[in-house]
């Protein structure tokens, strides 16, 4: 432990500011550190030849990433390092107590190094396992060595600059980095799939002879062509979507909130509130790079000759755990009249796995990201609060907002898998899980900027919030 704390002290890092940033200077640094994410998107990668992974552009989405350009790992070390780290803190396996600062250094750096072997590493497997190749023509020569080795350098650098964005966000910006990538991947996405008038080659459609990206665009066109069902299909994805926007919006919104009153002021109350999606959407963002690892590992090993995870025929699985994980368009089937009983099956695999992930990872993060009822009722008994009725005791108020967190985190995560799997299976304009995730990251961000503005207006009241002065 000794030599893992001497790393941490000099591992590098981004410092918090030393004053209270205002409103404005955060939203200054959450704007810059988009644009960049978006301009290491557009960058190609240097002697890249075959990209085998553009076939998973909508896994991208997910991890946040650009299959080809310096963003080809996006989010995914980040991630998937968390998954490990919350498995091994969440079963004990590795002591570390988050409630105090200490402990939560130690978890965040160990996090970070973590994070930085993932980046390595799947560098590396990209690139040699035939993920992100040179040209196949220069295979066997020094010079298809060499390329390789500067691709896996490329991808690192990539890596470790969205790292430390990332970071940026974190202590400088609004929400997380994390999120605000994936919000924004999602939203061009789901535009883009809207409205675009440019067909699947990237020219334009009218006149082409090939119909348009654009859902809206592809309902009207096939109206006027006398294709209804072509167009009830692009009206059901355009519907979906509609949908899940609104669902997760009102389970968003939904609350428990609890009366407190100050213990040395008479007459006056305040009401602490729990969310119904009480470890908002950081259990599906988990589960979601999870099955994308899956698929992009389960395609990678094919093409090495050992398909643990199963195979696939063209771009599409056909054995094994991927076929299993894979989402089957329900609607669009049932319309087309191609509806198998596979399908539900294959539907119903799919949704419980979204639905007992998003479960276990909500467990798991509140453990870890200080959410549980003893560090609630700190925080509470710190502000000068306390339940009326009830004795000024940790132990009490702990024992009381028990009642509450464990069934919120259980009902909130199944919840919020089950947006995400029914999104998926009706076919909506971006991967069901990409929607959900932009929705409550969104409305997590307006909150947070509304919250940031609000206490600009008012320094009483950020006194009162137990911010700095």
């Amino acid at each position: 432990m000794s030599l893992l704390n001497a790393i941490l002290t000099y591992f590098p890092e981004v410092k918090k500011s030393p004053t209270r940033l205002s409103f404005s200077e955060k939203l200054k640094w959450t704007l810059l550190t988009l644009v960049a994410f978006f301009i290491l998107g557009v960058i190609p990668l240097y002697g890249l030849g075959s990209n085998a992974l553009s076939q998973f552009e909508q896994l991208s989405v997910i991890l946040g990433a650009s299959f080809g350009s310096l963003l080809s790992l996006g989010i995914g070390p980040i991630v998937t390092a968390s998954i490990v780290i919350q498995l091994l803190v969440g079963s004990g396996i590795l002591k570390i107590d988050t409630t105090s600062s200490e402990g939560r250094a130690f978890f965040q750096g160990l996090q970070k190094i973590l994070t930085l072997f993932f980046i390595l590493f799947e560098a590396s497997v990209y690139v040699f396992l035939g993920g992100l190749s040179p040209a196949l023509e220069i295979r066997g020569t020094s010079s298809y060595f060499v390329l390789q080795l500067l691709l896996v350098f490329q991808l690192i650098i990539g890596g470790i600059l969205v790292m430390f964005m990332d970071e940026v966000i974190s202590k400088w910006g609004f929400g997380s980095g994390i999120s605000l990538f994936i919000a924004a991947g999602v939203s061009s996405e789901v535009f883009i799939r809207a409205f675009s008038p440019l067909n699947s080659v990237g020219q334009f459609a009218f006149g082409s002879g090939q119909a348009p990206v654009g859902a809206i665009l592809v309902f009207f066109t096939s109206l006027v062509a006398g294709a209804p069902q072509e167009a009830f299909i692009a009206l059901a994805a355009v519907l979906a979507t509609v949908l899940i926007f609104i669902l997760s919006v009102y389970a968003q919104a939904m609350k428990v909130e609890i009366p407190l009153s100050f213990g040395r002021v008479r007459g006056f109350g305040y009401r602490w509130p729990l969310q119904f999606l009480y470890t908002s959407n950081m259990p599906v963002i988990l589960v979601a790079a999870l099955l994308a690892n899956i698929q992009l590992w389960a395609r990678l090993l094919q093409n090495y000759g050992h398909p643990f995870l199963g195979t696939f025929t063209g771009n599409t699985p056909a054995t094994g755990l991927v076929l299993w994980l894979h989402v089957p368009r329900l609607m669009q089937d049932i319309l087309t009249g191609s509806f198998a009983w596979f399908d539900l099956a294959q539907a119903l695999v799919y949704t419980l796995f979204l639905v007992g992930g998003s479960v276990v990872f909500s467990i798991f993060w509140i453990q870890t990201s200080g959410m549980d009822a003893s560090k609630q009722a700190q925080q509470i008994l710190a502000s000068g609060l306390q339940i009326p009725g009830f004795r000024r005791d940790e132990r009490i108020v702990e024992h009381l907002l028990e009642r509450y967190i464990f069934p919120l985190t259980i009902m909130g995560g199944a919840t919020i898998g089950l947006l995400a799997a029914t999104a998926d299976l009706l076919g909506a304009l971006a991967r069901g899980t990409g929607i959900l995730l932009t929705v409550m990251i969104i409305y997590r961000l307006y909150e947070d900027v509304a919250k940031q503005h609000m206490m600009d207006m008012h320094p009483a009241l950020r006194k009162m919030m137990g911010g700095e002065s």
